[in-house]
Order: structure tokens, then C-alpha cells, then sequence
């Protein structure tokens, strides 16, 4: 009998710890693995797990390390959060069985009326199995509530995992100090009852303080990401604003125009009936002129980003930048013209910033293009740099970035000898585009019917 113990307690219930962990470290990193990965993964870790003392600190840190290479070899997990959700996952199973243990423990005196080698036989297996769903309890509950993947938010894991690791340095410890001082003083084992309820109890706070760590981590991420947000929100008014205010200088000088046209033609008509025809001309060629004041210089068949890129590639060619703009954009489109406004108007900044620094005399350009496929939209503005890498200098780019996952899209970023180029993609269902093309013919339906 006690031979199918031990095996069922080794081999059946080490393979099941192992295994219970890796499955949650893979939940919480979101990742997919393979089922073959899992048992060899498992097969691996309690071939070393085994060879070491059952419940020390050593254990601890092999499991710990273990988990955290089949996150990063199997997972390709980023580190710094496969050492965070390794180090919790494990802390969860030691609690689980430390409670469990610290339990039956507890009940265990009142067994004596019973056959004692039948009931210790119930007891571990009942531990073993109810310290298991425990720790998928618990796992599951930070995985459903508490749990938040961000690789960009890496610098915040350290401070939550040195919380995680002291608890459990502190719950070996003051284990020890509970065992190390019992004393029974009777047949009854009234101070193993005790030091075990005292046990139960800072094992109980350690896992509720595991909650609190996580759900003090999530609401950390969220305060990151509603700042950054707000950020974005502020750099869209300031650029808001900034178009809205030269849309009233344009429109200011198209009414101007407008006003004096009249007059234009009645002289250019005089001039052509008195025969100077090459005054009228040259009348005519100062008002053309007048008009390509008034005129977008880059038709990106979105009047904003007209206003934007005109802009931006007008002082870049008033710099002696090359400029080149062939962007097209689907009109109307899902995306908002704010966040095109962002998108272009941070990416033409550090294109034009990375230009001035230039030597005098190497080629400086600007291109900006856009690929239009199915649900997808690719911008990309190419520019020539010189010396460093201009993204880590560049400015916005943490804008750009969330523009695109708002988007469910990406930005990257790659040089090609002396050119950068920034490319973000925006994926645009073609459903949402059509449902705006038919509310806008409807609208126009009913704006007609009413005249």
C-alpha cells in the first residue's frame, strides 16, 4: 500500500503540479502551446523537481526557474513578465498545498476514533486532490480578474514581484519558526492544534495579499494607459486647434478672393477689349498664382489631411527638403481625421528634424505614400538621416503607436543605409466603411427630399 502512496503522491501529484502550472503561466502570458510541449515540459521538470527536497526553498526556486524557461523557449514570452506570472503561479500552488495541509492538520485530531491508517490514507489523497483545486481556483481568479499581459509596461514588474517573492520567503520562515517551537504537551496534540491554526491563518493572508498585489498591479497599468491616453487627447487638441485656426486664415483669404473676383474679370475683360492682350495675360498669371496660395499642395482626397500635409511638406520644402507626397485615402473612412492628423503630423516632424541635421550638401528628402488592400491601410513616411538612429530621438512615436493599436494595427520602424522609414497599418473593416458610405447616401436622400 504505501508503495502506490508514494507513487501517487510523486509521480501522479508532481506531474499535476507541474503541469497545472505551466498550463496558467501559458494563460497569463496569452500565449498557445502545443499539448506535446506540455507533457514534455512536464516530464522534463519533475525529473529535476525529484531530486530535490520536497518543500524547501531550493524547490521553490528550481519550479520558479523551470517556468520561467518554457515561458521564454516555449512561450516566447517577454522576460521580465515570465518571471513575474512564474514567480506568482508558483506561490499559488505553495500556498494552495500549505493551506490544505495546515487544515487537514487541523482536523486530523478528531480522526483518532477512526481506523488511522484508513483515514491518513483519505486525508493525503483528499489534500492532494483538494490542494489542486484550490490552486486552479485561485489561478483562474487572477487570471479572469487580476491578470494583465503589457510588454510595454515592463519597468512596473519588479516592484510587484519583490512583494510576491517576500511572501514567500516570509511563510517559509515563519513556518519554521511555528514548527521549530511545538511542544506537545499531551496526547492530544492541543499545541499542534494551535501552531497549525496560526499557520492556516498567514497562509490565508499570504494568498490574500497575492490579490491585493495583482489588483494593485492591473489598476497601475490602467493609470499608465489612461495617461497615456490623456496625452494623446492633448496632443490631438493642440493640433486640432492649430488646423482650426489656419482653416480660418484660408478661408479668411479665399473670401477675399472671392470678394474681389468680380473685378478681376472685369479688368482682365477691359484689358482684352482695349487689345493688350499681354497684359491680360500677365493679369492672369497673378491670379493663377493667387490661386495655388489658396490650393492644397498635396490632394490626399481628405480635406484635413490636405491642410496637414500641405503644411508640413511646405515647410519642408521651404527648408530645401525634397518633398514627395503620393497619399491617397479612401473617402469616407472609419478612421478619424484626428488621428490621420496625428499619425502624420508627428511622423513629418521627426522626418523633417532628422533632414535639418543633416550635413550641407547630402540628399534631403521626404516621401509619403500609403497602400491601400482590402481591410488594411499602410502609411509610410521615408525620410534621409544622418548619424544616429532617428527613432530613438524621434518625438510622438509612443502617439503613433497607439493610434495604430486603436486600429488594431502596428507601427514599425526600419533604416535603410540613409533613409528611415516609419510605417503604420490601420486595419479598416470594409463593412464599417460601406455603412458609412450608405448612412452618408442616405442622409443626402433625406436632405433632398426636403427641399
Amino acid at each position: 500500500m504505501s508503495y502506490y502512496l508514494d507513487f501517487f503522491n510523486i509521480y501522479v501529484m508532481g506531474n499535476i503540479q507541474i503541469l497545472l502550472g505551466v498550463y496558467f503561466l501559458v494563460r497569463f502570458l496569452k500565449k498557445k502551446v502545443k499539448c506535446l510541449h506540455f507533457i514534455l515540459f512536464a516530464a522534463a521538470g519533475f525529473a529535476i523537481t525529484s531530486m530535490i527536497p520536497s518543500g524547501s526553498i531550493i524547490e521553490f526556486v528550481v519550479y520558479v526557474s523551470l517556468l520561467v524557461t518554457g515561458g521564454i523557449f516555449i512561450c516566447h514570452g517577454d522576460r521580465e513578465s515570465v518571471i513575474l506570472y512564474a514567480a506568482l503561479t508558483a506561490e499559488i500552488m505553495q500556498l494552495s498545498y500549505g493551506m490544505i495541509n495546515s487544515l487537514l492538520t487541523i482536523l486530523y485530531p478528531w480522526m483518532f476514533s477512526f481506523d488511522q491508517k484508513w483515514s491518513g490514507i483519505v486525508f493525503m489523497v483528499s489534500g492532494n486532490l483538494a490542494s489542486c483545486f484550490l490552486a486552479v481556483f485561485c489561478n483562474y481568479i487572477v487570471l479572469r480578474y487580476f491578470s494583465v499581459y503589457e510588454t510595454t509596461k515592463k519597468k512596473y514588474v519588479l516592484p510587484v514581484l519583490i512583494p510576491i517573492v517576500m511572501i514567500f520567503f516570509m511563510e517559509q520562515y515563519i513556518s519554521s519558526v511555528i514548527y521549530g517551537n511545538v511542544n506537545i504537551s499531551d496526547g492530544n496534540g492541543a499545541a499542534w492544534y494551535k501552531n497549525h491554526i496560526q499557520l492556516f491563518i498567514i497562509q490565508f493572508l499570504g494568498m490574500v495579499s497575492l490579490f491585493c498585489i495583482m489588483f494593485a498591479y492591473k489598476k497601475l497599468l490602467e493609470n499608465f494607459h489612461l495617461s497615456t491616453e490623456l496625452s494623446l487627447l492633448e496632443q490631438q487638441e493642440h493640433s486640432l486647434n492649430q488646423y482650426v485656426e489656419e482653416v480660418k486664415a484660408r478661408y479668411e483669404k479665399t473670401k477675399s478672393f472671392r470678394h474681389d473676383i468680380k473685378n478681376h474679370i472685369s479688368v482682365v475683360k477691359e484689358l482684352l477689349q482695349k487689345g493688350r492682350s499681354e497684359q491680360a495675360l500677365g493679369y492672369i498669371g497673378d491670379l493663377e498664382s493667387m490661386t495655388v496660395e489658396l490650393s492644397f499642395s498635396c490632394s490626399t482626397n481628405n480635406p484635413v489631411v490636405d491642410m496637414l500635409v500641405g503644411n508640413k511638406l511646405g515647410i519642408a520644402g521651404a527648408l530645401g527638403i525634397d518633398v514627395h507626397c503620393s497619399l491617397v485615402l479612401p473617402y469616407p473612412c472609419p478612421v478619424r481625421d484626428i488621428d490621420f492628423c496625428v499619425i502624420l503630423s508627428n511622423a513629418l516632424d521627426n522626418a523633417i528634424h532628422a533632414c535639418q541635421r543633416m550635413a550641407h550638401g547630402e540628399e534631403r528628402y521626404i516621401r509619403v505614400t500609403d497602400r491601400i488592400q482590402g481591410d488594411f491601410i499602410l502609411l509610410e513616411v521615408e525620410n534621409s538621416f544622418q548619424g544616429e538612429n532617428p527613432s530613438q530621438r524621434g518625438t510622438g512615436l509612443s502617439n503613433i503607436k497607439a493610434v495604430a493599436e486603436k486600429y488594431h494595427g502596428a507601427m514599425s520602424i526600419k533604416t535603410r543605409e540613409s533613409a528611415f522609414i516609419l510605417s503604420v497599418l490601420l486595419i479598416i473593416p470594409q463593412h464599417l466603411e460601406s455603412s458609412s458610405q450608405q448612412t452618408d447616401s442616405s442622409d443626402e436622400a433625406d436632405s433632398r427630399r426636403k427641399y
